[in-house]
């Protein structure tokens, strides 16, 4: 009886958070006052008011992001031209060069989970050119519009849970206001959501607090956690039609994306 009348009071408070606010837009218009009904959710989730308030206070509506998540159409349906605009003898001599750079980390990788480096440094090259472009957006402020929109409030609003979830628990270093990433909320060299960032993030050799901003062994350990987690079988192929291509769609579900991550990885190692 005590659960139900717990489980009672939590919908009679979120209904009355609805009550104040729409319940989702697809404009800045009534984001405002969902936000501050989302803030009051979030503490109940069980993150701390001074968390929420330190990334949320402030937050406003993007239309960009809105505009992205609006114009995305996968990659197309040219995977020869896609590929070839992704993977170039410039893309394919600094990905073999960071190879050499962390053969250590990556064998230590290896050893772990079982993915091999031409496929992480592969992935790590079409996310982020190896760290040099983790993304600009701010991290609070596009989940928050992404969880705001009625196109998939329910998926964006349990990554904005996760991301002040990994600020809460530290996994993070920079402040809320600092955090940047991808327009849909990716962040790391690897771009990782939030919450995979709180299941995998990790390091080489699994000692420590990982960094998967700042540290490109750790963003590429992560990385390869989550592919075993999601079915990575140690030592079989990477290919279409190979047993560790499905591992690569789950990371990216466009098979023109998850192709040209197999191909990338084919020229690193050589093939």
């Amino acid at each position: 009886m005590r659960a139900l009348l717990f489980a009672a009071a939590i919908a009679a408070a979120l209904g009355a958070a609805s009550a104040r606010a729409e319940d989702c837009g697809r404009s800045a218009e009534g984001f405002s006052d969902w936000l501050k009904s989302f803030r009051q959710v979030a503490i109940q989730d069980g993150v701390s008011p001074e968390v929420v308030d330190a990334a949320l206070s402030g937050v406003a509506y993007d239309a960009s992001v809105k505009a992205h998540d609006g114009g995305v159409a996968a990659f197309g349906h040219n995977f020869a031209g896609f590929a070839a605009s992704h993977i170039t003898p410039g893309g394919i001599a600094r990905g073999k060069a960071m190879l050499r750079t962390y053969a250590g980390p990556l064998a230590k990788i290896e050893q772990r989970f079982g993915v091999p480096g031409p496929v992480l440094v592969a992935i790590w090259g079409l996310e982020t050119s190896f760290g040099a472009d983790n993304g600009s957006y701010p991290t609070f402020r596009a989940l928050a519009t992404l969880a705001w929109d009625c196109r998939r409030p329910d998926r964006f609003r349990a990554e904005l849970i996760d991301a002040l979830m990994m600020v809460q628990r530290g996994v993070v270093q920079q402040s809320p206001r600092q955090l940047r990433g991808a327009w849909a909320g990716e962040i790391g060299q690897t771009q990782l959501m939030p919450s995979a960032v709180l299941m995998f993030a990790t390091t080489p050799d699994g000692d420590g607090p990982a960094d998967l901003i700042h540290n490109s062994a750790d963003a590429l350990a992560s990385t390869a956690k989550f592919l075993q987690a999601h079915g990575w079988q140690r030592g079989a192929g990477w290919d279409e039609g190979e047993p560790n291509f499905a591992a690569i769609l789950e990371w990216n579900s466009a098979p023109i994306y998850a192709r040209t991550v197999a191909l990338f990885a084919d020229r690193l190692a050589g093939r």
